[in-house]
């Protein structure tokens, strides 16, 4: 495969990614659940139409998959289909979440700015005690959390000051539809509220009751009052075919699918979770394994839908997480739950891109990149100046998507409030952990990619560096009244 290196790309041989080429010539094909669907091929009159017209864009934003949730990467699941799509185009190895939490990661990936500067810092909570009632409402415009050593308030909704890709794309021709997971807000706050011009599958909740219905209970949306025996992911899925399917507008259209899976509750569906438990797995590894199985079908129904349409050879598709596992993400540390979500294990997630005619099959980028850069990249991708919204967090990636250019950038910054734990900064092979109590950690993830050795005490001048643009950047983020340092 092609490898990322200063500002090229190299060769390098990987059996899993010679498996998936085989796969390829074979069958030429997209690996879909009913089978294989063969790629369409045109003239060059038609191809030549094709490359001045703006690329549709498809989104898959999935919920708590960790980067090793994934069959080339765990042989515990069976994701086929995301598999193959990893090596259609680039895969970027080191591809990290803001903030790794369910709103500021949907924030960030709306907005182009980091959850810090939008002091959207935690999740949107819920629950009377938080000011919320039974429908998932509130007037208080900050929450707070007991167990946040700074008691930082983090936002309950995403203001409608500020600028969503929907509504920059809008500004540039594209049809906008956004089908399941928002957790930015209640009604008023909605993704019809923030530049799409439709919505699916919209709650007011981070998570479904259940994944068969009643999903939500109480539900905030009347289209899934009467489904029946339908599994949620599946549902979804379902309406995304259908928008393909039906599209017969002139302009591109923009489609972000943020499935809530595989968040919690852990119920996979029946017959997927019946087939793990005959390889072995049991209780609610079991029912994870199915979790990211569906998933894996949905994206395999997608691109099905999309090559019938005659449209994959212009159709952008981009895979990414919201945040690190439920479970143990080896080869990492930490997780979602266990108090080191800025560990490895909690920020870094899979992240592929596949641009027809543009990336190359089977290409592995190790550049830092970061939820802040798709604002940007999506508004260069429709033909718009990222610079009219700035300031922006993030960078444009299509330089280095189209040949290979290095990001510049001095470092990628980590925050939340939850705990003691709240920052890091990672800076070429360096990652540095920030406590509020002012402890420190610091890591060479090159060299150390478990971060098990800490060699703060080896390297003050490394560490005094990360440290200074820390403190720089809390200032420009407006949240230095709660660092760690003072």
């Amino acid at each position: 495969m092609k490898k990322y290196v200063g500002g090229g790309y190299e060769l390098k041989k990987n059996r899993r990614w010679s498996a998936l080429k085989v796969l390829r010539v074979v069958s030429l094909a997209f690996v879909v659940v009913a089978g294989s669907c063969a790629i369409k091929t045109r003239s060059s009159s038609e191809k030549n139409k094709t490359q001045v017209q703006k690329p549709n864009i498809i989104l898959f934003f999935v919920d708590d998959l960790g980067w090793s949730d994934l069959g080339f990467r765990n042989p515990r699941f069976e994701s086929p289909n995301i598999d193959f799509l990893s090596a259609r185009g680039i895969n970027f190895e080191q591809a990290y979440i803001a903030s790794p939490t369910c709103s500021p990661s949907r924030a960030t990936l709306q907005t182009g700015l980091h959850p810090a500067r939008l002091k959207m810092v935690r999740h949107i909570p819920g629950g009377a005690k938080n000011g919320f009632d039974n429908y998932g409402r509130t007037n208080n415009p900050y929450n707070f959390l007991e167990t946040d050593p700074a008691h930082v308030p983090s936002a309950n909704w995403l203001p409608l000051q500020y600028t969503t890709y929907a509504e920059a794309l809008k500004e540039l021709g594209y049809y906008n539809s956004f089908i399941g997971k928002w957790h930015l807000g209640h009604e008023g706050f909605y993704p019809v509220n923030q530049g799409y011009d439709e919505q699916y599958g919209v709650s007011n909740f981070g998570h479904p009751h259940a994944y068969y219905p009643p999903y939500f209970m109480p539900s905030t949306d009347s289209s899934l009052l009467h489904v029946k025996g339908k599994y949620l992911t599946d549902l979804l899925t379902d309406k995304a075919v259908s928008f393909i399917n039906n599209y017969k507008k002139d302009a591109p259209f923009m489609l972000t699918c943020s499935y809530y899976a595989v968040h919690t509750p852990h119920e996979g569906r029946r017959d997927l979770v019946a087939h793990f438990e005959k390889k072995g797995l049991e209780g609610k590894r079991a029912h994870h394994a199915a979790m990211v199985k569906a998933t894996d079908e949905s994206v395999g129904r997608i691109l099905e839908a999309i090559n019938k349409k005659g449209i994959n050879d212009n159709t952008i598709i981009i895979f990414l997480s919201d945040q690190g596992g439920f479970f143990e993400n080896k080869p990492f540390r930490g997780g979602k739950l266990n108090g080191e979500a800025l560990y490895e294990g909690g920020a870094r997630v899979p992240f592929f891109f596949y641009w027809p005619g543009v990336t190359r099959e089977n290409t592995l980028s190790n550049t830092l990149v970061q939820s802040t850069d798709l604002f940007p990249t999506l508004v260069e991708i429709a033909g718009g100046q990222a610079g009219k919204y700035a300031p922006l967090d993030g960078v444009s990636l299509v330089p280095h998507i189209k040949s290979g250019q290095p990001i510049q950038r001095e470092a990628i910054f980590g925050y939340r409030a939850y705990e003691d734990l709240y920052a890091s900064v990672r800076s070429g092979a360096w990652k540095l952990l920030a406590f509020r109590s002012g402890k420190t950690e610091l890591y060479n993830i090159k060299n150390d990619r478990e971060e098990s050795d800490n060699v703060a005490a080896k390297n003050p001048h490394i560490l005094g560096q990360l440290k200074s643009r820390l403190i720089t950047w809390e200032q420009a983020m407006g949240v230095s009244e709660y660092s760690g340092f003072r």
